[in-house]
């Protein structure tokens, strides 16, 4: 389904102005989310590209499902080509606090392109490195050899007993150094120095933090006041700052007391190199999601408490991607009238 990503004529011509006028081959995050703010609607940050005053050239943003990952990111990434780009969890939450509440992104779950990495380091520490914007796992050939590896035990290159994709030693220390299997190179930053904020955040960067304190971190549901601090939350969206705008957005959707945020950390062997994709849960007008009933009523935590952020399920299974690339709309038959 396509997503709509401009709210008027006026806003969209106001829009479309910016883009003229800040035309680059490089930007980075915060300047792609200065021009997406503007858009109220959107599914997910847009980013800058070459454009012509001929062409009526538009971000377009779709989303991709499949009960197969690899092939719902093969086709992500297709429609992204080369100057687009699959919306990972920082961008999805901004999309969200950007977005009214009767739009899709806010009605169904979506697959992040983020990625959760628990490393050895090479002086024999354990921590977790996340990746927003395609890490380890940016490629569906990579996850795919995971998916059809033999699950004996001692093979490096299956899935652990928890679903996890295992990664090699010389992926996690290339990793540690910033250094991605397809030869990009990107920041890593520190939690500390995360947490304080980050002037100019790339659309690609990895965030280290010592797998204790991801491993204390919150799990289940909580309030947000209590999200709002928590390690986790603060790497998976993209900064405290974008954290507080989403959590103020999800809190007064239906007067939800408190909302969920799912880790494996506490539960498996930090010895062993591995990656998870994490999901953005969702449900229609918020409904079905509380996490103590049953029945889709209210419950003790406020008419829905949304199940939140998952990071803990079985990486094989069903997916649902949002990727964005400009479009001629002149050339589109998405917007034309077909009403006799």
């Amino acid at each position: 389904m396509l997503l709509d990503i401009f709210v008027g004529c006026e806003e969209g011509e106001k829009i479309q102005e910016m883009y003229l006028s800040n035309i680059s081959t490089h930007f980075n995050r915060r300047r792609a989310l200065k021009v997406f703010g503007a858009l109220g609607v959107s599914a997910t940050v847009g980013y800058l590209a070459r454009s012509s005053m001929a062409a009526e050239i538009r971000p377009q943003a779709r989303s991709f499902f499949d009960p197969d990952v690899p092939t719902a990111l093969r086709r992500a990434l297709n429609y992204a080509g080369d100057h687009g780009f699959v919306a990972s969890m920082p961008q999805l939450l901004y999309a969200r606090a950007n977005a009214s509440y009767d739009n899709i992104i806010w009605n169904t779950w979506f697959t992040s392109y983020t990625e959760e990495n628990v490393l050895p380091t090479p002086q024999g520490n354990h921590v977790v490195v996340a990746v927003h914007g395609g890490g380890i796992l940016a490629r569906p050939e990579r996850l795919e050899r995971s998916f059809h590896a033999d699950l004996d035990l001692s093979n490096t290159e299956g899935l652990t007993g928890q679903g996890a994709v295992k990664i090699s030693l010389k992926e996690a220390h290339d990793l540690l150094r910033g250094k991605l299997p397809d030869g990009t190179q990107i920041p890593i930053y520190t939690f500390t120095e995360f947490k304080a904020g980050i002037t100019d955040l790339p659309m690609r960067y990895g965030v280290v933090a010592d797998f204790k304190l991801v491993k204390q971190a919150v799990k289940g549901y909580e309030t947000f006041e209590i999200l709002q601090d928590d390690p986790t939350m603060i790497i998976r969206a993209g900064g405290a700052e974008s954290l507080a705008a989403y959590l103020k957005k999800a809190k007064n959707r239906n007067n939800t007391k408190k909302m969920g945020t799912h880790h494996p950390f506490r539960r498996i062997d930090p010895s062993q190199p591995q990656c998870r994709i994490p999901f953005l849960a969702g449900n229609k007008g918020g409904r079905g999601s509380d996490g103590n009933t049953h029945d889709g009523g209210p419950g003790q935590w406020g008419y829905d408490a949304d199940y939140g952020i998952g990071g803990n399920a079985n990486i094989v299974g069903i997916a649902r991607y949002v990727a964005v690339a400009n479009h001629d709309v002149t050339t589109s038959l998405r917007n034309l009238d077909f009403e006799v």
